[in-house]
């Protein structure tokens, strides 16, 4: 069952990634197939997929600013959208209810209370996925929309403790001196070294301290998971941790998305409701477009935060089930649930995808809604007059940002979307900007720039290095284009978009390297008589 279940997956999740989806969109409909097919989903295959929730949290906590959760931007947007999402589902259910004369809506107002606040919350892992495809879970949109996430799932782990009627034990207390493990954690770190015992080191400290200790404590199992990420996340490996686990929790993750789909056989009434559901996601979309807007974030940011969060959440599935278990529900809810989730992956995936053409056929209707006051970190970006831009100041632009100065002296500036970096540039005297290269108002601005002679693409992400390319292309940007990639394909794709040099940085590292080397060791080339 195993082999098939690994072939069903394949299968649709290349089939999808071939019309321009996301494969998890289509590992919830190799759920679904198997599942029409009567095929047993095989053993150990909810275990998989709740590993990979608590290492997508894991992973998450990594990579969180908790500072940043403080910001009214993040805690007042989730707490607002929350409370008119709930009322706005509740509200809609109960009109649903008198209208359609339907058994599945023979349900009390305290169960469409429940349903309307499960509905109100989005994706966490759908979320991350998209964002860690296009490279931009460091993009200031990006990160309010995961902070606006991780208050909806605080939110969450009280309405379960709340909701099972159980509360932590005393000993729960304790979790208030894990600052004092830091140290011991960091030395952990520090002794697995980078092979596979740094792997284990991250499930230990994921799965054995946060999951199983926050467990023991009558807590949330992800939220131990998601606070030793933030714990470590300031080590100087947390970093190589995260890239580490990547592939595992990927793996791992695939198995959530699946038994989605399994959790059973719909009727057309309940595909008819889990539709009619779906019908309601541009409502709740609207209000994070008008809540996110009010703390000065520009139209742009205001529609890529809310098209991340167009979706139902696997949330809801939770609410659902422990509904189903306390005789709240039907259990036919809960596949309408499963249903629901699912439909929403499926739309907002291209949703996602095509975010950026969306907002330059929306601009003009959302400008309007922009306030006089802009976000400092959501400022457009403004390169003033360099004859070269870096866009992505990580290792790699970094050393091009550094090698061009000697060229062009004062007129290179760098382009950086995550705000602590750019900081540290700017200590060390460089010329770097906040800013998004995915930011369609920016590249209209330097299509008019007259200086500009020299772009290089150095972000990690070869999707905003291909976004960027496109742009130049389209606009009829005329300067010289390098670009860094990390395969050959992604070298011939740059090619064909017309940039005249495109650096496979594994492929010509060894070039590199020899070049370096001699120049550092002071040696000469053979003549051709010598070699």
């Amino acid at each position: 069952m195993l082999v098939i279940l690994v072939s069903f997956a394949f299968g649709f999740g290349l089939a999808l990634t071939r019309i321009g989806l996301p494969p998890m969109v289509g590992f919830l409909l190799a759920g679904f197939a198997y599942n029409m097919a009567g095929l047993v989903p095989p053993d150990g295959l909810d275990f998989v997929a709740g590993l990979g929730i608590t290492l997508l949290l894991f992973s998450i906590g990594l990579k969180l600013d908790v500072k940043g959760l403080l910001k009214p931007e993040i805690w007042a947007s989730a707490a607002f959208h929350m409370v008119l999402s709930t009322s706005f589902m509740c509200g809609a259910l109960l009109l649903a209810k008198y209208w359609f004369n339907s058994p599945l809506l023979d349900i009390s107002l305290a169960t469409l209370l429940v349903l309307g606040f499960a509905l109100s919350f989005s994706s966490t892992v759908f979320a991350v996925k998209v964002l860690e495809e296009k490279g931009d879970m460091t993009a200031f949109y990006g990160k309010v929309a995961i902070g606006i996430l991780i208050m909806q799932d605080l939110f969450a782990v009280i309405f379960l403790s709340a909701s099972e009627g159980t509360l932590p034990s005393y000993w729960a207390l304790l979790v208030l001196g894990l600052p004092l493990l830091r140290p011991v954690l960091y030395r952990l770190m520090d002794m697995a070294g980078h092979g596979e015992l740094f792997i284990l080191c991250g499930l230990f400290i994921a799965l054995g301290v946060g999951a199983e200790g926050f467990s023991l404590l009558g807590l949330k199992p992800d939220l131990g998971a998601l606070v030793m990420g933030v714990m470590i996340a300031g080590h100087p490996k947390a970093a190589e941790l995260s890239r580490a686990l990547f592939g595992f929790k990927e793996l791992m993750l695939v198995g959530f998305f699946l038994s989605i789909g399994m959790t059973g056989l719909p009727t057309m009434e309940m595909l008819l409701a889990a539709i009619l559901l779906c019908l309601l996601l541009p409502f709740k979309s609207t209000l994070y477009l008008l809540i996110v807007s009010r703390f000065g974030l520009r139209s742009r940011t205001s529609l890529l935060t809310t098209l991340s969060l167009t979706n139902y959440s696997e949330f809801g599935l939770i609410v659902a089930a422990i509904a189903v278990s306390q005789g709240i529900l039907s259990p036919e809810w809960l596949l309408i649930i499963a249903i629901t989730v699912s439909l929403s992956f499926a739309l907002s995936a291209p949703l996602s995808r095509y975010s950026e053409q969306l907002y330059r056929w929306t601009s003009g209707k959302l400008i309007p809604f922009e306030t006089r006051r802009v976000h400092p970190n959501d400022a457009a970006i403004d390169v003033g007059v360099a004859r070269v831009v870096v866009f992505g100041m990580g290792r790699i632009g970094t050393g091009a940002y550094d090698e061009l100065v000697n060229i062009y002296g004062e007129n290179v500036c760098g382009v950086e979307h995550d705000p602590a970096r750019v900081d540290r540039h700017r200590a060390a005297g460089r010329n770097v900007v906040l800013g998004d290269a995915t930011d369609t108002d920016f590249w209209l601005r330097l299509q008019m720039d007259p200086y500009l002679e020299f772009i290089v693409l150095a972000m990690p992400s070869h999707c905003g290095n291909i976004f960027a390319a496109h742009q130049i292309r389209n606009l009829g940007i005329s300067c010289q284009v390098a670009a860094i990639a990390k395969y050959p394909d992604e070298v011939e794709e740059l090619h064909q978009l017309g940039i005249c040099a495109a650096y496979d940085m594994y492929e010509e590292a060894g070039s590199g390297l020899v070049q370096h080397a001699m120049r550092g060791c002071d040696l000469k080339a053979p003549s051709p008589s010598e070699a």
